[in-house]
């Protein structure tokens, strides 16, 4: 998944915690390979090379990770979009490069989360347009924590976490009974050094956090992010992050995505009508957090 990942395990037999961790791996790995954009014999290729075409047959995973995305859609009104990846591509983080926007209105012609058809009973997927892409990389690096969790479980561990990149998936309790306590980073900090503004302590859940922070560059004194409105095909600018809690880590995930470009309001009202907990920081640095967790947060200095 092109990212740091860790898994962390409580166990009283590091034999047994060491062939958990390593079928938890092995499990991460063959999703990766399943819904790898990249790989030209993933799944995730397939209905994009039948874009327009016909609709191609997938694996369970690839059913529900897809129908995962379109929920969240469905309820960030398309502003988490898996099909914004050949706009995205048009941009050059890297290089500091923006793309023509001549370019930018072409392709965004070929997004929209409601070009795909999902047929659960034969298990089919179809993209409608031809050119269209699906991405997975907003809510897969979740999707295989919930996953990695399942594998160590069944392996007889009751408590860990699987962290990949700022998705993370806690379960059961720390060996002293304890809950995790994660961090939620400071979206302007000021040195290379990771700032925590606030942690929380939590058991048997995910936390993913979406921040212009993560991948972005500055010119003429304006901050180009790679969190982009599928609508617009340019960077939502409501928020510095947004963090999102919920049982899911592959709807925190895709959720932390749709919640920033959404932006505070919007974002908040979301967060209390789906159930999920969750901490916005708007471009002017204000802070807006969830009811649920306001009395288990503990703010840093």
């Amino acid at each position: 998944m092109y990212t740091i990942v860790s898994i962390t395990v409580s166990s009283n037999s590091e034999e047994k915690a060491k062939e958990a961790i390593n079928k938890a791996f092995n499990e991460m790995d063959r999703l990766a390979r399943l819904l790898n954009f990249y790989s030209e014999d993933s799944e995730i290729s397939m209905i994009n090379r039948n874009a327009g075409n016909k609709p191609v047959k997938v694996s369970p995973e690839t059913l529900e990770i897809i129908d995962k995305a379109i929920y969240t859609s469905q309820n960030t009104e398309g502003a988490f979009d898996i099909t914004v990846g050949p706009v995205v591509k048009l941009w050059d983080f890297k290089n500091k490069a923006m793309p023509d926007e001549k370019l930018i209105k072409a392709k965004l012609k070929l997004v929209g989360y409601k070009n795909i058809v999902v047929d659960k009973e034969k298990s089919m997927i179809f993209l409608k347009t031809k050119g269209s892409q699906i991405d997975l990389g907003g809510i897969i690096k979740g999707y295989a924590a919930d996953k990695a969790v399942d594998v160590l479980r069944k392996n007889g561990i009751q408590s860990g976490i699987v962290a990949i990149a700022g998705d993370i998936k806690v379960f059961g309790k720390k060996p002293d009974g304890g809950f995790w306590n994660i961090g939620i980073q400071n979206p302007r900090q000021k040195s290379d050094r990771d700032e925590i503004i606030a942690t929380i302590g939590l058991s048997d859940t995910g936390i993913s956090t979406s921040g212009d922070y993560e991948r972005f560059f500055i010119k003429d004194g304006k901050r180009y992010h790679h969190l982009l409105n599928p609508k617009t095909g340019y960077p939502a600018y409501g928020c510095q992050s947004a963090t999102v809690i919920t049982k899911e880590a592959a709807l925190t995930d895709a959720f932390a995505t749709g919640i920033f470009i959404l932006g505070p309001q919007k974002g908040m009202d979301a967060l209390k009508r789906l159930g999920f907990d969750g901490v916005i920081i708007d471009k002017d640095g204000k802070i807006y957090v969830t009811e649920g967790i306001k009395k288990n947060l503990k703010w840093s200095n």
